[in-house]
């Protein structure tokens, strides 16, 4: 039996599969294969089984007909390795390996594998022999090599070009290969294509592989599900036939009559319109940090004024920015494109200016926010050094479990150079890998630990699930995340139970002049991005307090 093991993030140990297993395993899914096609339906492989691919498996295996009849059979296929081998047995359990605020998600995958008996999942690649249709959700990541910097750094292919080289030499010549990840422009026709046509050859097949893009719109939260199933889509295909699959594919899982599909000539236009779509979102965001910084020295509210403009619909999508812009997408995807722009186009002149400077902005943000940490500290005698700061919100968005790249994980490696004692609280994560896994994750040698001194210790944070514990003794609070548990907190409690007055500091426009005045009044400091008017409610306290 292999030594080996994978790790479920509830601590369950998995042994990787042995070499005798995957005879076994190939024979189990030709089974099952062969029954569902009996039953007339299409076989799909989703390569990754991770944050989009999961769902998106479960989506596909969901499908029906006019008559309430199953129309695919899905194999969820990830490769067995120490890290993501545990997601295979847990989806065998009907189990979702994505952790998600959604209630369909666990119900989808549920009833995809223990009622309709659509959904399976394997670690062979022999799976890939059986497939119809391959959905592609393998990563393609941006690495960056300085924070603050997203030039240098570059788009990390080797996952994603290995997994196509051995879909190509697995699938049937007929077999339809739909990429979804987001990718670099060019990718599907100039670096895709080239392996899986020189794959083919070898194999003696002398047709051309079928290759389309279709970039998915996942919002983690409790619209999950329906940014997949019930939600517009973009497509293109290599050549026709791969076009009129694709488009036909998707108008079998897809809410397509609602929210009909964009078809457009080229892959190249597919995947452009993904990293255009993001870049776009971040600019707005990144905008805002400059008149954040002034509204804040010119006693400026900018809450209220995002507010009074987004009363003109045209500006209805200005969105202020928070402590940091995170996710997976919005930090990287524009660095994609620039990247592109060199390393698959072949141009060497400049032409990006505004696209990488957004992504720059909204990666430093947050450590603007730990200034503000120091200065109300400053401001009531204390310093940050071994000050205890307790951070509400560890993920990049409100209400949801995703902490990929979040600017408050910025924030506590800001905080514990300089010294502080940072601890956490959300209601929505578990676990903070880019902390207690920091030396491996999101992948070796590339954790935001390596921009920062003193990190070591924060291998041994651990967010809190009790808010009352976690206010205990803290001398700073950070209101980080707009979650829904933290709209509400009462300042006489907040201070009831840090036992102290406390340096407030709202990153996200959670406190009302209200609040803000009734924390000054408790004896607190008060600070906020964007914030400037919170100087101005602070002198009328003080006057009011002096006058009495």
């Amino acid at each position: 039996m292999s030594m080996l093991y994978s790790v479920s993030p509830d601590g369950e140990r998995f042994p990787l599969p042995d070499t005798e297993d995957y005879q076994t395993e190939f024979a189990r899914l030709e089974r099952l294969a062969a029954e569902q096609r009996a039953l007339g339906r299409e076989v799909v492989v989703v390569v990754g089984v991770g944050f989009v691919g999961a769902v998106m498996a479960a989506v596909v295996a969901d499908a029906e007909d006019a008559e309430g009849n199953p129309t695919k059979f899905v194999i969820g296929m990830q490769r067995p390795s120490v890290r993501s081998y545990w997601k295979i047995p847990l989806l065998n359990r009907g189990l979702s390996p994505v952790k998600s605020e959604d209630p369909k998600v666990d119900e989808l995958i549920r009833r995809c594998v223990h009622d309709k008996k659509t959904l399976t999942a394997t670690f062979t690649y022999d799976a890939l022999k059986l497939a119809d249709v391959v959905v592609v959700d393998v990563q393609c990541d941006y690495l960056k090599e300085d924070l603050g910097n997203v030039r240098n750094g570059r788009a990390d292919m080797a996952a994603l070009e290995q997994s196509l080289e051995i879909i190509a030499q697995h699938i049937r010549p007929d077999a339809l290969v739909l990429i979804e990840t987001t990718v670099a422009p060019g990718t599907t026709e100039q670096v895709a294509y080239p392996i899986m046509r020189k794959v083919f050859r070898r194999r003696g097949i002398e047709s051309d592989p079928l290759l389309a893009h279709s970039y998915e719109r996942v919002m983690p939260g409790r619209q999950y599900v329906d940014s997949i199933r019930n939600f517009w889509r973009v497509c293109s295909g290599i050549n026709d036939e791969a076009r009129d699959r694709v488009v036909r594919f998707l108008s079998d899982v897809l809410n397509v009559d609602e929210y009909p599909l964009t078809v457009l000539d080229r892959p190249i236009e597919s995947e452009t319109a993904k990293i255009v779509e993001n870049s776009f979102r971040a600019t707005i965001l990144a905008f805002l940090h400059e008149w954040s910084l002034f509204a804040e020295r010119n006693g400026v509210d900018l809450i209220k004024v995002i507010e009074a403009i987004k009363v003109r619909p045209t500006h209805s999508n200005i969105i202020f920015p928070g402590p940091g812009i995170g996710g997976y997408c919005l930090p990287k995807d524009g660095g994609l494109g620039v990247w592109a722009y060199h390393h698959i186009h072949g141009f060497e002149d400049d032409i990006f200016r505004i696209t990488p400077l957004a992504i720059d902005i909204n990666d430093t943000r947050a450590l603007h926010a730990s200034q503000l940490v120091r200065d109300a500290l400053r401001n009531m005698g204390r310093p940050v050094a071994a000050a205890e700061v307790l951070v509400l919100g560890a993920s990049y968005r409100e209400d949801v479990g995703d902490t990929r790249y979040s600017g408050s994980e910025l924030l506590v490696r800001r905080l514990a150079e300089m010294g502080a004692e940072p601890r956490v609280h959300d209601p929505y994560v578990d676990h903070w890998w880019e902390f207690e896994k920091q030396d491996e994750y999101p992948s070796p040698e590339y954790s935001w630990k390596r921009f920062f001194r003193n990190q070591e210790k924060l291998k041994e944070l651990r967010v809190e699930k009790d808010l009352g514990q976690a206010l205990a003794g803290a001398d700073a609070v950070v209101f980080a995340v707009r979650h829904a548990p933290y709209l509400d907190l009462d300042p006489d409690e907040v201070v009831a139970r840090t036992g102290q007055p406390v340096a407030v500091i709202d990153c996200f426009g959670i406190l009302d002049d209200a609040k803000i005045r009734r924390y000054f009044e408790l004896g607190c400091e008060v600070k906020g991005l964007g914030r400037g008017h919170v100087k101005r409610i602070k002198d009328e306290v003080r006057a009011g307090g002096l006058g009495g």
